[in-house]
C-alpha cells in the first residue's frame, strides 16, 4: 500500500540535503542512447539507459544535493521507460537524495488530478514535479497535496522572450505576472525556515531577469536550470540562493553527465565533474 507524502515538508529536506552536501548542486539525468558511453553495450536501448542512469546516479550522489529526472528521456520508451524512473527513485530514495521529476505537466480539473496521481501514487515518488501553470493557479493545487512543485516563470530556451518577456498592460512581462503569481501562491505555505513547497523554475541564461524574479518571489525556491551546455554560468547565481544560501537548486546536465576528456572510466569521470560542479555552487551559495 502506497503512504501517503501529505504534510512532508519538501523544502526542509531539500535545504537540508543542500547542507549536508555543502552545496546547491543538482544533476540533470537526461541520458540520450546515442551519448551513453562506449563501454555500454547499446545494442538494447532499454537497457543500456538504464545501466547508464543507475551508475550516474552512483557516481553523483555522494557530491550533490538532489538529482533531476527528465521524464521525457524515458518515457519515449513507454512502460518500460517509466520503470526505470520508478527504479531511479527507489534508489534514490535509498540513498535520501531527493528528487525533481521534470514532467512539465499542466491540465485542467480532474486532468490535473489524474497527473498529479501518476506522478506521485507510486512506490518511491519524486520529492517535487515541474508544472506548467499557463492554465491558471488552479490547475498547481492537486500536485500540492501530494508534494513540492517547481512552476515554469522564465525558462533558459532562447525562444522563451518570445512570449515570457512580451509586456502586460500595467507593464510587467508575462515571467513577472507569472512570478507574482507563484509568489501570491507560495505565500501561505511556507515552513518555519519560510521556504514554501512552491517553487519557481527561472532559467541561468537570463541572469539580471533571474535576480529581478527572484526579488519577487520571496520565500520560494528557484530551480535554475542551463548551467552548462546552455551558457548559464554558477557565478551569476550567487544573488539567488538567498541568506540562509538554500533559496536556489543549480541544475546542470550535459556538462556533468558527458564531461569533456571522459576516461574509459566513464562513472569516475561523471563523480569528477559532478565534484567539482558540487564544489563551484557550494563556494557561489556560502555553503563552503
Amino acid at each position: 500500500m502506497i503512504e501517503t507524502r501529505v504534510g512532508l515538508d519538501m523544502p526542509a529536506k531539500l535545504a537540508a540535503a543542500m547542507r549536508r552536501a555543502a552545496c546547491n548542486a543538482c544533476v540533470g539525468l537526461d541520458p540520450v542512447l546515442a551519448n551513453v558511453p562506449v563501454a555500454i553495450d547499446r545494442s538494447d536501448p532499454i537497457d543500456a539507459i538504464r545501466r547508464f542512469s543507475l551508475g550516474v546516479l552512483e557516481a553523483v550522489a555522494p557530491h550533490v544535493a538532489c538529482l533531476k529526472v527528465q521524464s521525457a528521456c524515458y518515457e519515449r520508451y513507454g512502460a518500460a521507460g517509466v520503470a526505470i524512473i520508478d527504479e531511479i527513485m527507489v534508489a534514490s530514495d535509498l540513498l535520501d537524495l531527493p528528487v525533481i521529476l521534470d514532467a512539465k505537466r499542466g491540465d485542467i480539473g480532474i486532468s490535473a488530478a489524474h497527473y498529479a496521481s501518476g506522478v506521485f501514487d507510486r512506490a518511491a515518488a519524486p520529492d517535487w514535479v515541474t508544472v506548467n501553470a499557463y492554465l491558471g493557479v488552479e490547475t498547481l493545487e492537486p500536485y500540492l497535496e501530494h508534494g513540492g512543485i517547481f512552476v515554469l516563470v522564465r525558462t533558459s530556451n532562447p525562444g522563451s522572450v518570445r512570449l515570457q518577456g512580451l509586456r502586460l498592460d500595467d507593464g510587467r512581462t508575462i515571467a513577472e505576472a507569472m512570478a507574482d503569481m507563484v509568489a501570491e501562491l507560495a505565500a501561505n505555505r511556507r515552513n518555519e525556515q519560510g521556504w514554501s513547497n512552491v517553487g519557481a523554475v527561472v532559467g541561468s541564461t537570463h541572469p539580471a531577469e533571474a535576480e529581478s524574479l527572484r526579488e519577487r518571489m520571496p520565500g520560494v525556491i528557484l530551480l535554475v536550470p542551463g548551467i552548462g551546455a546552455q551558457g548559464g554560468k554558477v557565478s551569476d547565481c550567487a544573488p539567488l540562493c538567498g541568506a540562509d544560501c538554500c533559496g536556489a537548486v543549480l541544475a546542470a546536465s550535459r556538462s556533468v553527465l558527458y564531461p569533456e576528456g571522459q576516461s574509459s572510466d566513464w562513472m569516475q569521470s561523471i563523480a569528477e565533474a559532478a565534484a567539482r560542479f558540487a564544489d563551484e555552487t557550494g563556494r557561489v551559495a556560502g555553503l563552503r
